[in-house]
Protein backbone atom coordinates (compact mmCIF):
# COMPACT_ATOMS: atom_id res chain seq x y z
CA UNK A 1 0.00 0.00 0.00
CA UNK A 2 1.34 3.44 -0.99
CA UNK A 3 -0.44 6.54 0.24
CA UNK A 4 0.23 10.27 -0.12
CA UNK A 5 3.88 10.13 -1.18
CA UNK A 6 3.53 13.41 -3.06
CA UNK A 7 4.53 16.59 -1.25
CA UNK A 8 1.83 18.37 0.78
CA UNK A 9 2.70 20.79 3.51
CA UNK A 10 1.83 22.31 6.88
CA UNK A 11 2.95 25.91 7.44
CA UNK A 12 4.97 27.33 10.33
CA UNK A 13 8.34 27.03 12.06
CA UNK A 14 8.53 25.00 15.27
CA UNK A 15 4.76 24.56 15.45
CA UNK A 16 3.12 21.59 17.15
CA UNK A 17 1.54 19.79 14.19
CA UNK A 18 -0.67 16.73 13.83
CA UNK A 19 -1.32 14.87 10.59
CA UNK A 20 -2.69 11.46 9.64
CA UNK A 21 -2.82 9.52 6.40
CA UNK A 22 -5.75 7.37 7.60
CA UNK A 23 -8.77 8.69 9.55
CA UNK A 24 -8.58 8.38 13.33
CA UNK A 25 -5.02 7.03 13.23
CA UNK A 26 -4.08 9.69 15.81
CA UNK A 27 -5.33 9.01 19.37
CA UNK A 28 -7.22 12.04 20.72
CA UNK A 29 -8.76 13.24 23.92
CA UNK A 30 -9.25 10.60 26.60
CA UNK A 31 -8.33 7.75 24.25
CA UNK A 32 -5.25 5.90 25.44
CA UNK A 33 -2.53 7.71 23.47
CA UNK A 34 -0.37 4.57 23.27
CA UNK A 35 -3.18 2.16 22.27
CA UNK A 36 -3.50 2.72 18.56
CA UNK A 37 -6.03 2.14 15.83
CA UNK A 38 -5.24 -0.06 12.79
CA UNK A 39 -2.82 -2.15 14.86
CA UNK A 40 -0.21 0.62 14.77
CA UNK A 41 2.66 1.04 17.21
CA UNK A 42 3.27 4.31 19.11
CA UNK A 43 6.87 5.51 19.13
CA UNK A 44 8.39 8.77 20.34
CA UNK A 45 11.19 10.42 18.37
CA UNK A 46 13.06 12.80 20.70
CA UNK A 47 15.34 15.46 19.21
CA UNK A 48 16.23 16.90 22.62
CA UNK A 49 16.57 15.59 26.16
CA UNK A 50 13.27 14.82 27.91
CA UNK A 51 13.98 17.60 30.41
CA UNK A 52 14.90 20.35 27.94
CA UNK A 53 13.03 23.62 28.62
CA UNK A 54 9.58 23.66 27.11
CA UNK A 55 10.52 26.37 24.62
CA UNK A 56 13.34 24.17 23.28
CA UNK A 57 11.90 20.69 23.77
CA UNK A 58 11.60 18.85 20.45
CA UNK A 59 9.81 15.53 20.04
CA UNK A 60 7.19 13.88 17.87
CA UNK A 61 4.97 10.87 18.41
CA UNK A 62 4.89 8.49 15.45
CA UNK A 63 2.14 5.94 14.86
CA UNK A 64 3.68 3.33 12.61
CA UNK A 65 3.19 -0.12 11.14
CA UNK A 66 6.38 -1.49 12.71
CA UNK A 67 8.41 0.03 15.54
CA UNK A 68 11.92 1.15 14.63
CA UNK A 69 13.49 -1.81 16.43
CA UNK A 70 12.36 -3.77 13.35
CA UNK A 71 14.38 -1.42 11.10
CA UNK A 72 17.66 -1.79 13.01
CA UNK A 73 18.75 -5.37 12.44
CA UNK A 74 22.41 -6.33 13.06
CA UNK A 75 23.99 -3.51 11.05
CA UNK A 76 27.35 -4.13 9.38
CA UNK A 77 29.96 -1.35 9.21
CA UNK A 78 30.58 -0.09 5.67
CA UNK A 79 32.95 2.43 4.10
CA UNK A 80 31.68 5.76 2.75
CA UNK A 81 35.09 7.26 1.97
CA UNK A 82 34.27 10.84 1.02
CA UNK A 83 31.84 11.65 3.86
CA UNK A 84 34.01 12.64 6.83
CA UNK A 85 33.26 13.69 10.41
CA UNK A 86 34.92 15.96 12.96
CA UNK A 87 37.41 15.89 14.48
CA UNK A 88 40.15 15.00 12.02
CA UNK A 89 43.84 15.88 11.86
CA UNK A 90 44.31 19.43 10.58
CA UNK A 91 45.40 20.01 6.99
CA UNK A 92 44.50 23.69 7.11
CA UNK A 93 46.80 26.68 6.76
CA UNK A 94 45.74 30.32 7.34
CA UNK A 95 45.03 31.31 3.75
CA UNK A 96 42.03 31.97 1.56
CA UNK A 97 40.51 28.95 -0.20
CA UNK A 98 38.19 28.87 -3.19
CA UNK A 99 36.89 26.03 -5.37
CA UNK A 100 35.26 25.83 -8.78
CA UNK A 101 32.02 23.81 -8.98
CA UNK A 102 32.61 20.07 -8.73
CA UNK A 103 31.99 18.11 -11.91
CA UNK A 104 28.61 16.65 -12.85
CA UNK A 105 30.23 13.99 -15.06
CA UNK A 106 29.89 10.28 -14.28
CA UNK A 107 26.73 10.61 -12.20
CA UNK A 108 26.42 6.97 -11.11
CA UNK A 109 26.36 8.01 -7.43
CA UNK A 110 23.34 8.48 -5.14
CA UNK A 111 22.73 10.78 -2.16
CA UNK A 112 25.12 8.86 0.13
CA UNK A 113 27.96 7.97 -2.24
CA UNK A 114 27.76 11.37 -3.95
CA UNK A 115 28.50 13.30 -0.73
CA UNK A 116 31.97 14.86 -0.36
CA UNK A 117 33.12 16.65 2.79
CA UNK A 118 34.86 20.00 2.30
CA UNK A 119 35.42 21.33 5.84
CA UNK A 120 35.08 20.12 9.44
CA UNK A 121 35.05 21.78 12.83
CA UNK A 122 34.21 20.95 16.42
CA UNK A 123 33.58 17.41 17.65
CA UNK A 124 30.45 15.43 16.87
CA UNK A 125 30.85 13.33 20.04
CA UNK A 126 30.59 16.57 22.05
CA UNK A 127 27.72 17.81 19.85
CA UNK A 128 29.57 20.98 18.82
CA UNK A 129 30.61 22.29 15.45
CA UNK A 130 29.61 21.34 11.94
CA UNK A 131 30.74 19.95 8.61
CA UNK A 132 30.24 21.34 5.12
CA UNK A 133 29.68 18.96 2.25
CA UNK A 134 29.05 19.22 -1.46
CA UNK A 135 26.96 16.60 -3.24
CA UNK A 136 26.77 15.57 -6.87
CA UNK A 137 24.78 12.54 -8.00
CA UNK A 138 22.55 11.23 -10.74
CA UNK A 139 20.84 8.18 -9.21
CA UNK A 140 17.73 8.02 -7.06
CA UNK A 141 17.64 5.87 -3.93
CA UNK A 142 15.13 3.14 -4.78
CA UNK A 143 15.13 0.60 -1.93
CA UNK A 144 17.97 2.23 0.00
CA UNK A 145 17.31 4.54 2.94
CA UNK A 146 19.46 6.73 5.16
CA UNK A 147 19.46 7.92 8.78
CA UNK A 148 22.00 10.35 10.30
CA UNK A 149 22.33 10.21 14.09
CA UNK A 150 25.28 12.64 14.18
CA UNK A 151 23.74 15.90 13.00
CA UNK A 152 20.79 17.57 11.34
CA UNK A 153 21.33 18.24 7.64
CA UNK A 154 20.69 21.63 6.06
CA UNK A 155 20.42 20.93 2.32
CA UNK A 156 21.03 23.75 -0.19
CA UNK A 157 20.39 22.60 -3.79
CA UNK A 158 22.31 24.40 -6.53
CA UNK A 159 21.13 22.49 -9.59
CA UNK A 160 18.56 19.71 -9.93
CA UNK A 161 15.26 19.08 -8.16
CA UNK A 162 14.97 16.56 -5.30
CA UNK A 163 12.26 14.70 -3.43
CA UNK A 164 13.07 13.77 0.18
CA UNK A 165 10.70 10.97 1.15
CA UNK A 166 10.93 10.75 4.93
CA UNK A 167 9.21 8.81 7.68
CA UNK A 168 7.00 11.85 8.31
CA UNK A 169 6.18 12.72 4.69
CA UNK A 170 7.70 14.11 1.51
CA UNK A 171 9.51 17.37 0.74
CA UNK A 172 10.23 18.56 -2.82
CA UNK A 173 13.19 20.95 -2.93
CA UNK A 174 14.68 22.91 -5.83
CA UNK A 175 17.48 25.48 -6.19
CA UNK A 176 16.89 28.62 -4.09
CA UNK A 177 15.02 26.48 -1.56
CA UNK A 178 16.46 24.62 1.43
CA UNK A 179 15.47 21.53 3.40
CA UNK A 180 16.39 20.55 6.97
CA UNK A 181 16.39 16.85 7.87
CA UNK A 182 16.60 16.30 11.66
CA UNK A 183 18.89 13.81 13.35
CA UNK A 184 17.44 10.34 13.57
CA UNK A 185 14.89 10.63 10.76
CA UNK A 186 14.90 7.86 8.12
CA UNK A 187 14.47 8.92 4.48
CA UNK A 188 15.48 8.41 0.89
CA UNK A 189 16.27 10.92 -1.85
CA UNK A 190 14.79 10.75 -5.35
CA UNK A 191 15.70 12.86 -8.36
CA UNK A 192 12.87 14.77 -10.01
CA UNK A 193 15.15 16.74 -12.32
CA UNK A 194 18.83 15.93 -12.55
CA UNK A 195 21.70 15.62 -12.37
CA UNK A 196 21.89 17.17 -8.93
CA UNK A 197 24.53 19.26 -7.19
CA UNK A 198 24.38 21.32 -4.02
CA UNK A 199 25.70 22.01 -0.56
CA UNK A 200 25.01 20.53 2.87
CA UNK A 201 25.69 21.77 6.38
CA UNK A 202 25.82 18.91 8.89
CA UNK A 203 25.08 20.61 12.21
CA UNK A 204 26.44 18.72 15.22
CA UNK A 205 25.31 21.37 17.72
CA UNK A 206 22.02 22.80 18.94
CA UNK A 207 19.14 22.56 16.50
CA UNK A 208 18.67 25.29 13.92
CA UNK A 209 16.16 27.91 14.95
CA UNK A 210 15.09 31.37 13.81
CA UNK A 211 17.43 34.15 14.97
CA UNK A 212 16.22 36.76 17.43
CA UNK A 213 15.17 39.89 15.60
CA UNK A 214 16.06 42.27 18.44
CA UNK A 215 15.29 45.92 17.55
CA UNK A 216 14.07 44.80 14.10
CA UNK A 217 10.91 43.66 15.83
CA UNK A 218 8.18 41.24 14.85
CA UNK A 219 8.49 41.21 11.05
CA UNK A 220 11.09 40.73 8.35
CA UNK A 221 13.94 38.30 7.73
CA UNK A 222 12.63 34.70 7.63
CA UNK A 223 9.00 34.56 8.71
CA UNK A 224 7.82 31.43 10.53
CA UNK A 225 4.72 31.04 8.36
CA UNK A 226 6.85 30.45 5.24
CA UNK A 227 8.42 27.23 6.54
CA UNK A 228 6.75 24.01 5.39
CA UNK A 229 6.50 20.63 7.12
CA UNK A 230 5.26 17.44 5.40
CA UNK A 231 1.91 15.81 5.95
CA UNK A 232 1.81 12.16 6.96
CA UNK A 233 2.27 9.49 4.31
CA UNK A 234 3.37 5.89 4.46
CA UNK A 235 4.59 2.98 2.37
CA UNK A 236 3.43 -0.48 3.49
CA UNK A 237 5.66 -2.84 1.57
CA UNK A 238 7.55 -6.07 2.22
CA UNK A 239 10.20 -5.39 -0.41
CA UNK A 240 13.85 -6.10 0.42
CA UNK A 241 15.65 -2.91 1.34
CA UNK A 242 18.63 -1.45 3.19
CA UNK A 243 19.06 1.36 5.70
CA UNK A 244 22.44 3.08 6.05
CA UNK A 245 23.03 4.68 9.44
CA UNK A 246 25.61 7.39 10.12
CA UNK A 247 26.41 6.96 13.79
CA UNK A 248 29.40 8.37 15.73
CA UNK A 249 31.22 9.23 12.51
CA UNK A 250 30.91 5.71 11.08
CA UNK A 251 28.50 4.13 8.63
CA UNK A 252 26.46 0.96 9.22
CA UNK A 253 24.05 -0.90 6.95
CA UNK A 254 21.02 -3.00 7.89
CA UNK A 255 19.20 -5.36 5.56
CA UNK A 256 15.40 -5.36 5.86
CA UNK A 257 12.51 -7.29 4.34
CA UNK A 258 10.20 -4.26 4.37
CA UNK A 259 10.11 -0.50 3.80
CA UNK A 260 10.95 1.58 6.91
CA UNK A 261 8.81 4.57 5.81
CA UNK A 262 5.71 3.23 7.56
CA UNK A 263 4.52 6.13 9.75
CA UNK A 264 0.77 6.43 9.21
CA UNK A 265 0.26 9.45 11.50
CA UNK A 266 2.35 11.77 13.67
CA UNK A 267 2.07 14.75 15.96
CA UNK A 268 4.74 16.92 17.54
CA UNK A 269 7.33 19.58 16.79
CA UNK A 270 10.30 17.52 15.57
CA UNK A 271 10.08 16.99 11.82
CA UNK A 272 11.73 17.76 8.47
CA UNK A 273 10.95 21.11 6.90
CA UNK A 274 11.67 23.24 3.84
CA UNK A 275 11.92 26.96 3.13
CA UNK A 276 12.01 29.05 -0.04
CA UNK A 277 14.94 31.49 0.21
CA UNK A 278 13.14 33.79 -2.22
CA UNK A 279 10.64 34.44 0.60
CA UNK A 280 13.38 35.92 2.81
CA UNK A 281 12.68 39.61 3.53
CA UNK A 282 16.05 41.41 3.64
CA UNK A 283 16.74 44.15 6.16
CA UNK A 284 19.28 46.86 5.36
CA UNK A 285 20.35 50.49 5.57
CA UNK A 286 18.06 53.15 4.11
CA UNK A 287 20.40 56.05 4.89
CA UNK A 288 24.16 55.50 5.12
CA UNK A 289 26.74 52.96 6.30
CA UNK A 290 26.86 49.20 5.67
CA UNK A 291 25.23 46.91 8.28
CA UNK A 292 26.84 43.63 9.32
CA UNK A 293 25.94 40.52 7.28
CA UNK A 294 24.22 39.06 10.36
CA UNK A 295 21.08 40.91 9.23
CA UNK A 296 20.79 38.24 6.51
CA UNK A 297 20.65 35.28 8.94
CA UNK A 298 17.97 32.75 7.99
CA UNK A 299 18.68 30.10 10.66
CA UNK A 300 21.04 29.86 13.61
CA UNK A 301 22.41 27.05 15.76
CA UNK A 302 23.20 28.78 19.07
CA UNK A 303 26.12 27.99 21.35
CA UNK A 304 26.54 28.48 25.09
CA UNK A 305 28.02 31.92 24.34
CA UNK A 306 25.32 34.53 23.82
CA UNK A 307 25.42 35.95 20.31
CA UNK A 308 28.18 33.57 19.19
CA UNK A 309 26.78 30.86 16.96
CA UNK A 310 27.75 27.26 16.63
CA UNK A 311 26.72 27.98 13.02
CA UNK A 312 24.71 30.70 11.30
CA UNK A 313 23.12 30.18 7.88
CA UNK A 314 23.10 33.49 6.01
CA UNK A 315 21.71 34.24 2.54
CA UNK A 316 22.56 37.07 0.14
CA UNK A 317 19.67 37.47 -2.29
CA UNK A 318 18.28 40.12 -4.62
CA UNK A 319 17.87 43.44 -2.79
CA UNK A 320 18.13 47.20 -3.13
CA UNK A 321 21.30 49.06 -2.15
CA UNK A 322 20.44 52.64 -1.23
CA UNK A 323 23.03 53.74 1.35
CA UNK A 324 24.44 57.17 0.53
CA UNK A 325 28.10 58.13 0.91
CA UNK A 326 28.69 54.44 1.60
CA UNK A 327 30.88 51.70 0.10
CA UNK A 328 28.14 49.24 -0.72
CA UNK A 329 29.91 45.94 -1.50
CA UNK A 330 31.13 43.79 1.40
CA UNK A 331 34.12 45.48 3.03
CA UNK A 332 37.62 44.17 3.70
CA UNK A 333 37.42 42.14 6.84
CA UNK A 334 39.09 39.95 9.44
CA UNK A 335 36.63 38.02 11.56
CA UNK A 336 36.70 36.06 14.83
CA UNK A 337 34.26 33.68 13.10
CA UNK A 338 35.02 31.38 10.15
CA UNK A 339 33.08 31.74 6.91
CA UNK A 340 32.24 29.09 4.28
CA UNK A 341 30.42 30.52 1.26
CA UNK A 342 28.69 29.02 -1.76
CA UNK A 343 27.06 30.51 -4.85
CA UNK A 344 23.61 29.09 -5.62
CA UNK A 345 22.62 31.33 -8.50
CA UNK A 346 23.86 34.33 -10.47
CA UNK A 347 26.71 36.70 -9.58
CA UNK A 348 27.97 37.55 -6.08
CA UNK A 349 28.69 41.29 -5.96
CA UNK A 350 32.02 41.05 -4.09
CA UNK A 351 33.42 38.44 -6.51
CA UNK A 352 32.09 39.13 -10.03
CA UNK A 353 34.47 36.57 -11.55
CA UNK A 354 35.82 33.23 -10.35
CA UNK A 355 32.85 32.55 -8.04
CA UNK A 356 30.10 31.29 -10.31
CA UNK A 357 27.11 29.10 -9.38
CA UNK A 358 28.34 25.97 -7.61
CA UNK A 359 31.62 27.57 -6.48
CA UNK A 360 32.69 27.62 -2.81
CA UNK A 361 35.12 29.61 -0.66
CA UNK A 362 36.52 29.43 2.87
CA UNK A 363 37.85 32.33 4.95
CA UNK A 364 38.84 31.06 8.36
CA UNK A 365 39.03 33.14 11.52
CA UNK A 366 41.17 36.28 11.18
CA UNK A 367 42.18 35.41 7.61
CA UNK A 368 41.66 38.70 5.69
CA UNK A 369 39.22 38.77 2.81
CA UNK A 370 36.92 41.12 0.93
CA UNK A 371 36.05 42.36 -2.56
CA UNK A 372 38.43 41.59 -5.38
CA UNK A 373 40.01 44.49 -7.25
CA UNK A 374 37.24 44.73 -9.88
CA UNK A 375 34.49 44.76 -7.24
CA UNK A 376 36.35 47.39 -5.21
CA UNK A 377 36.84 49.73 -8.17
CA UNK A 378 33.19 49.39 -9.17
CA UNK A 379 31.96 49.97 -5.62
CA UNK A 380 34.28 52.92 -5.04
CA UNK A 381 33.18 54.69 -8.23
CA UNK A 382 29.42 54.16 -8.06
CA UNK A 383 27.10 57.08 -7.50
CA UNK A 384 24.65 57.31 -4.61
CA UNK A 385 21.73 56.36 -6.86
CA UNK A 386 19.78 53.31 -5.66
CA UNK A 387 20.94 50.04 -7.21
CA UNK A 388 18.94 46.83 -7.42
CA UNK A 389 21.11 43.74 -7.06
CA UNK A 390 19.49 41.24 -9.43
CA UNK A 391 20.20 37.68 -10.47
CA UNK A 392 22.05 36.76 -7.28
CA UNK A 393 21.74 34.16 -4.53
CA UNK A 394 24.72 33.17 -2.38
CA UNK A 395 24.95 31.83 1.16
CA UNK A 396 27.35 31.75 4.09
CA UNK A 397 27.86 29.22 6.89
CA UNK A 398 29.57 31.08 9.72
CA UNK A 399 30.89 29.35 12.83
CA UNK A 400 32.98 30.23 15.88
CA UNK A 401 35.31 27.28 15.11
CA UNK A 402 38.24 27.02 12.72
CA UNK A 403 37.04 25.02 9.72
CA UNK A 404 39.54 22.31 8.80
CA UNK A 405 39.77 21.49 5.10
CA UNK A 406 39.66 17.81 4.16
CA UNK A 407 41.95 15.75 1.96
CA UNK A 408 39.22 15.77 -0.71
CA UNK A 409 38.97 19.58 -0.58
CA UNK A 410 42.73 19.90 -1.10
CA UNK A 411 43.35 17.10 -3.59
CA UNK A 412 40.03 16.00 -5.11
CA UNK A 413 37.90 19.12 -5.46
CA UNK A 414 38.77 21.77 -8.11
CA UNK A 415 40.77 24.07 -5.79
CA UNK A 416 41.62 27.49 -7.22
CA UNK A 417 45.26 27.65 -6.16
CA UNK A 418 45.56 31.16 -7.60
CA UNK A 419 42.56 32.53 -5.66
CA UNK A 420 44.61 35.02 -3.55
CA UNK A 421 45.75 36.64 -6.80
CA UNK A 422 42.29 38.20 -7.17
CA UNK A 423 43.57 40.94 -4.85
CA UNK A 424 46.75 41.64 -6.85
CA UNK A 425 45.11 44.68 -8.43
CA UNK A 426 44.25 46.25 -5.07
CA UNK A 427 46.99 48.89 -5.28
CA UNK A 428 48.18 51.56 -2.91
CA UNK A 429 46.09 54.72 -3.26
CA UNK A 430 47.41 56.63 -0.25
CA UNK A 431 48.20 60.32 -0.70
CA UNK A 432 49.19 61.97 2.57
CA UNK A 433 48.65 65.45 1.21
CA UNK A 434 45.22 64.89 -0.26
CA UNK A 435 43.34 66.06 2.83
CA UNK A 436 45.55 69.09 3.60
CA UNK A 437 43.99 72.48 2.79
Amino acid sequence: MLLNMNAHYLSGFGNEFETEALPNALPRGRNNPRRCEYGLYAEQLSGTAFTAPSSKNKRSWLYRIRPSVKHWTAPDEIDVPNWRSAPEASLTVPTQYRWDPISLDGMDANWISGMHTMTLCGDLSLQTGMATHVYAFGQSMMTDYFCNADGELLVIPQTGKLRFITELGALVVEPQEIAVIPRGVVYKVEIIEGPCRGFVCENYGQLFTLPERGPIGANGMANARDFKAPIASFHDSEEDSHVTYKWSGKFFRSQLNHCPLDVVAWHGNYYPYKYDLRDYSPIGSISFDHPDPSIFTVLTSPSELDGTANVDFVVFKERWLVGENTFRPPWYHRNAMSEFMGNIHGVYDAKPSGFGPGAMSLHNMFVPHGPDSAAFEKGASESDDPVLLKDTMSFMLETRFVQQVTTYALNGAPLQKDYPECWDGVDKKFDGSAGVK
